[in-house]
């Protein structure tokens, strides 16, 4: 049970970057990790009678491929003379190999099924903590020194950048969501409900446009994965539930006639919607999307200047000419961290699949695909439906954000194959799906 809320601990505080002291790479979050991951590798008898499940058969194969493609990718660059930050090169570079022993060593204990359920319920009540805590500092209930919780009106809490603690909301609004559907009483069910909705308060602070889209679009798909488990089989009577469910899909004909006939009035409420969702006026959000286009243009030409192969660990973007005009008219606070204009390739696409064709080619995105690929379908057959509405949310992120670095992300996906399997054991309090 230790090892299992050290991980879980580890999981929380490593969004928390505003811990780490000074200008090193680790803090709390990294020392929690590396200390499970030793005292699971110390504990050889118990790996010895591990057998091969497959969530660790499918984690094994991705990395084999990514190690692959991130040598050949290095290889690459030395071979095309091509230069890039040494620092943030050899960051990555140590980064994956904690990020795999933290995923393989998830799946493949031979109670990884128990130990699974244990950290998702550890990682749900610390997530509660930290929630409240970040959200006391926000509004001034409580004061640490040291640290400043907002980026202008976006709530960042402890971490060094508002997206960090978003991608964190993201994942964990529903994957508390599904341990309140596994749920066996209401004690538990209210626990892991409480963390969800805070989760999405939380992620709403931080005015990410991306937890946004995430949000509408998950509970959306949550309904209408609901409406199909609602829905009459052949041969079985509707129930009061089944009816209400027939109802409302029959009342969208309606709706979608009011609407035509207000349309003027629902424009002007989503107009202030929208408004409300984005973290800024329109022309920032403008400016914010041509950033983003510019990047991923400047990473498929990175990709494609490779020969397909990448070139290794490490970001490989020129900053984008036009945030290096708006940075030099704007005056962040100074203690937001920006890739220096020191002359090396150091931005990133925030774009998973982009950042990894920059890094290890076609090789690495092919290999990413397939993993996130057979783990949304699994958990789309397994009819658990919060995990796929989870799998749903980190696949956006990928497109919005560079994701592989977070922790929490691939024990997510450990999870996301465990619990789809139906091989795992909630605790406590939480029962196996049907």
């Amino acid at each position: 049970m230790t090892r299992d809320t050290l991980l879980a601990l580890g999981l929380v505080l490593v969004t928390a970057s505003q811990l780490r002291p000074g200008d090193l790479p680790i803090g709390p979050g990294e020392l929690c990790l590396v200390v499970w991951v030793m005292l699971m590798l110390s504990d050889m008898r118990r790996l010895q009678q591990s057998r091969l499940t497959p969530a660790f058969t499918r984690m094994l194969i991705f990395w084999g491929l990514f190690t692959i493609a991130l040598c050949l990718g290095a290889m690459t660059a030395y071979a095309l003379d091509d230069f890039h930050d040494s620092t943030l090169f050899i960051h990555d570079a140590l980064a994956y190999p904690l990020l795999a022993a933290v995923s393989l060593l998830s799946a493949v204990t031979p109670d990884a099924g128990c130990r699974i359920g244990r950290v998702a319920w550890a990682l749900v009540v610390l997530s509660i903590g930290f929630f409240v805590l970040q959200i006391a500092c926000g509004f001034d209930l409580i004061s640490i020194p040291p640290f400043d919780p907002w980026y202008w009106d976006r709530l960042r809490g402890f971490s060094q950048n508002p997206n960090q603690l978003a991608i964190f909301c993201a994942v964990m609004t529903f994957l508390s969501l599904h341990v309140a559907e596994q749920a066996e009483g209401p004690k538990h069910k209210l626990v892991a409900g409480a963390c969800s909705l805070l989760a999405m308060v939380v992620g709403r602070l931080t005015r990410s446009d991306t937890f946004g889209l995430i949000l509408v679009t998950g509970l959306i798909l949550y309904a209408l994965l609901k409406l199909r488990a609602w829905w009459p089989s052949p041969g079985r009577r509707p129930t009061l539930r089944t009816a209400a469910a027939v109802i409302t899909v029959a009342a969208v004909p309606l709706v979608v006639v009011a609407s035509l006939l207000f349309v003027d009035q629902i424009r002007a409420e989503a107009e202030g919607i929208v408004q409300k969702m984005a973290k800024g006026t329109s022309a920032e959000t403008s400016e914010t999307a041509n950033i983003r286009l510019e990047s991923w243009r400047l990473a498929l030409d990175r990709g494609l200047e490779s020969r397909l192969l990448g070139f290794g660990p490490g970001p490989h973007l020129e900053i984008p000419p036009v945030l290096v005009a708006a940075r030099r008219e704007s005056l962040d606070p100074p203690y937001i961290e920006h890739p220096q204009f020191n002359g090396t390739p150091n931005f990133e696409a925030h774009d998973t699949f982009l950042d990894l064709f920059t890094q290890g080619g076609l090789l690495a995105v092919l290999a990413y695909g397939w993993l996130l690929g057979t783990t949304c379908w699994q958990a789309y057959r397994s009819r658990q439906d919060a995990l796929t509405v989870m799998m749903w949310s980190i696949t956006v992120l990928s497109i919005f954000h560079l994701i592989v670095r977070h922790p929490l992300f691939w024990f997510a996906m450990v999870f996301g194959l465990v619990a789809a399997a139906d091989a795992y054991v909630p605790s406590p309090g939480m029962t196996r799906s049907k």
